[in-house]
């Protein structure tokens, strides 16, 4: 895809995952809107998986660590058909699978997740049953950078780098925020690239809303054979909602009917602006 399919692609997702945050009344939406351009590409440009092989032993693998952004996620599988996007209008109403974390109850997803610290420990194991099969199949996992405080990724680190598995990629969406302030008062985790190399990773840096950047950062995998992958894909929380962006509140919140169509109206100035590129 070009790079303008691509920005139209995400500018749709944002619409979307706002309308179905709005209609269920909850939502992690700052989160969801500053990762939903790592899922776009890897989902569309990356990953061999579809809802026709994903039964497949030889499909990748995504693990959304970082489940509270379940919205992004949700959008972006419904887009891609692993199941009708009309269900989504159920989301966090009674008896729904479309709830407010993932669940392997939703088709496409991998596994539970919303406990953090999770996802990079049970990708490691996952990369690491790939290599004893001798299967090709990569594996992803996203993670908060607010999350890092969870010390079983660093365990999962330790693994991951141990059994040499550099068909794993891990993603940190580096926002700078999470629930309650900044990730560096809350629980500093800088500096992160020298962190995850002392932990015997290959790092590479990224802005994460250039999406070919991240496309092609994501094919050169893996960057040294034999060592895990570290991408640090700089975000904005609340990313392509101009009141939304970087503002702490974001973390989880609903807008109003009048923020909700300040937000719709400008992200349909760029689908307009996009349609004329």
């Amino acid at each position: 895809m070009t790079r303008i399919e691509l920005e139209k692609k995400s500018t749709y997702y944002r619409k979307k995952l706002l309308q179905n945050i709005k209609r269920a009344k909850a939502g992690h939406t700052g989160g969801s809107l500053s990762c939903v351009d790592i899922l776009n590409v890897l989902y569309n440009e990356v990953m061999n998986v579809s809802p026709e092989n994903f039964k497949s032993p030889d499909r990748d693998r995504y693990i959304q660590s970082k489940g509270h952004s379940v919205e992004a996620l949700f959008t972006v599988l419904g887009e891609r058909g692993f199941f009708p996007e009309s269900d989504l209008e159920t989301l966090c109403q009674y008896k729904s699978h479309y709830v407010g974390h993932p669940t392997r109850k939703v088709n496409g997803v991998e596994q539970n997740t919303g406990a953090l610290g999770h996802g990079l420990p049970i990708c490691a194991g996952i990369a690491l049953s790939a290599k004893k099969d001798k299967k090709d199949f990569k594996v992803y996992t996203l993670l908060g950078d607010g999350e890092l405080a969870e010390g079983s990724n660093w365990e999962g680190a330790m693994v991951a780098s141990h059994y040499e598995l550099d068909n794993l990629t891990v993603i940190i969406d580096r926002n700078t925020l999470q629930i309650t302030d900044r990730t560096k008062n809350v629980m500093n985790s800088e500096p992160l690239a020298e962190k995850w190399k002392a932990f015997g990773w290959a790092v590479k840096e990224v802005d994460g809303h250039d999406l070919i950047a991240l496309r092609d950062t994501f094919l050169s995998a893996p960057f040294t054979p034999g060592k895990p992958n570290l991408i640090i894909a700089n975000t904005i929380k609340g990313k392509g909602v101009s009141f939304m962006e970087d503002v702490l509140k974001w973390h989880h919140g609903v807008p109003s009917d009048e923020e909700y169509t300040i937000a719709i109206n400008e992200l349909e100035k760029l689908e307009q602006e996009l349609e004329e590129a």
